[in-house]
């Protein structure tokens, strides 16, 4: 909303307009000399940080959006078929538990390509998350990208713009944080998503480049249509200049002015590197981008290999979170999983194989994961209050019904590949009937952070001054890296 920018009633168009870009303009130039720096926050007694010898360079989240349930993907329980009239209570998986490449590991019937590659994996079936009393999706997609949980006095930034901000990019032609498949306009909750999906206080020269399809991803590098290049980079000297000699120069902060600067700088070398091509996946050969398309996932994994090969820092891949779509499941939960299945099966193994023999699988931590799991029956964990959210029903009358259609916290699977992880690894265990809490070694948001931090060679005590108090990578500095997980 913009409403305290509107003009007197009944001016021209022309004025309205003009009047309109000034005052947007003002409170721009207001915002900008506001803005403060971050900086390493100074330690008492010349303490220090010792950061871990880093086990990767990059890292690909692979981002199962509105709630993956764990039974019916990667821990998977006693099945039960479809059956009309059958008890809600007697389901805890909807589809047969497959063997993988690792005894006595075992996934779920549709995941048959990632099975394949399980012996580079390390599986955690005991991540959980906090009961944050209302189950909602936004809430706890903060909480896992930014390891906050809101809301918070100041925006926290995403785990992408932490690693952005305090390794710098791999390549400096390559933007360091990419994020691909997410729209943030026209979707359900977009204010919600945009609420993580953002630097925070570490300002937009370390957010995120916003991919929403990854077959359109090259005319993101391209000069505007019907823009030469040389046009372009007039356009951009003149900028700086304009910049230069704004006569409110001194009363701008320096640091968001030169880092608005160099936001664009950056922008120019991509546009005028061959580094570009690695955002058009049409130049992929036709044999490998087979192997991808499955839909628009899997084109994101191809397009997240191609720039990880480029020197891309951190890439999210995305399902996409959309209420009551793709994982969403309050309805037809076991056909939707179905058709999930099939979009991100091939796509997931074939990544991990392409990196594996490019050699940059052992550089590269590849982790899948979601806000939360699922249950047929509980909504939360045990002992939550939260509302019930999807119909409550005692047997299964249609098949509407068959599926996992609760969001539960108790316990989720997260998968990893790469980055110093264990190869064909099970960490961690939940009950074997309901409620499927973990029960042994719990995985809570903040150390899973300090984990992935860890492998990036970023010490879980990494800390910045932001208004004059510190803020820390995990929350409160207090993440402990599961030191088990790695080789």
């Amino acid at each position: 909303m913009l409403s305290h920018f509107e003009p007197e009633h009944g001016a021209p168009k022309g004025e309205v307009r003009r009047d309109f870009l000034k005052k947007l303009a003002a409170a721009s130039a207001a915002a900008w000399m506001a803005s403060e720096p971050t900086r390493l926050f100074a330690l008492p007694d010349g303490a220090k940080i010792l950061n871990p010898q880093a086990k990767a360079d990059s890292i690909i989240v692979l981002w199962m959006g509105g709630g993956m349930g764990a039974p019916d993907t990667f821990d998977p329980k006693r099945y039960e078929p479809f059956e009309v009239g059958k008890e809600v209570a007697s389901v805890l998986s909807t589809f047969p538990a497959i063997q993988t490449n690792v005894d006595p590991i075992q996934i779920s019937q549709g995941l048959e390509n990632i099975a394949q590659v399980m012996d580079r994996a390390t599986l955690v079936r005991s991540h959980v998350q906090p009961d944050l009393g209302s189950i909602l999706h936004s809430r706890h997609q903060y909480h896992w990208h930014t390891g906050y949980v809101p809301p918070q006095t100041v925006a926290c930034p995403h785990i992408g713009s932490w690693i952005a901000r305090v390794l710098g990019p791999n390549n400096p032609v390559i933007p360091p944080f990419i994020n691909i498949g997410q729209r943030l306009e026209g979707v359900g909750e977009q204010e919600e998503l945009k609420a993580f999906t953002t630097a925070g206080f570490f300002g937009s020269e370390y957010g995120p480049m916003n991919l929403p399809y990854p077959e359109e991803a090259a005319v993101s590098v391209r000069p505007p249509k019907g823009m030469e290049l040389s046009r372009f980079q007039n356009r951009h000297k003149f900028f700086k200049k304009l910049v230069d000699s704004n006569p409110n120069r001194d009363q701008m902060s320096d640091f968001q002015r030169d880092s608005m600067i160099r936001s664009i700088d950056g922008a120019y070398r991509l546009l005028e590197s061959k580094e570009r091509d690695a955002f058009d996946i049409s130049l992929e050969p036709k044999e490998s981008y087979d192997k991808y398309d499955t839909g628009r996932f899997g084109r994101g994994c191809l397009l997240a290999r191609r720039l990880v090969e480029a020197g891309a820092r951190y890439v999210e891949v995305t399902t996409e979170y959309v209420p009551f779509l793709h994982w969403d499941t309050h309805a037809d939960g076991h056909t939707t999983l179905e058709r999930m299945k099939k979009e991100i099966d091939r796509p997931i193994a074939q990544l991990i194989l392409d990196l594996e023999a490019s050699g940059l699988l052992n550089r590269t931590l590849v982790i899948l994961a979601s806000e939360f799991s699922r249950d047929m029956l509980m909504e939360g964990q045990p002992g939550s209050d939260a509302a019930d959210q999807a119909e409550k029903v005692d047997r299964l009358m249609e098949m509407k019904h068959y599926g996992l259609h609760r969001h539960f916290t108790g316990g989720s699977s997260i998968v990893m590949w790469g980055g110093g992880v264990k190869k064909g690894f099970l960490y961690g265990k939940t009950a074997p009937e309901r409620p499927c809490i973990a029960i042994e070694n719990p995985l809570n948001v903040t150390d899973l952070h300090a984990t992935l931090m860890h492998a990036m060679g970023i010490s879980p005590k990494t800390v910045f001054e932001i208004e004059q108090r510190p803020f820390y990578v995990t929350e409160d500095g207090k993440g402990q890296p599961r030191m088990e997980l790695f080789a």
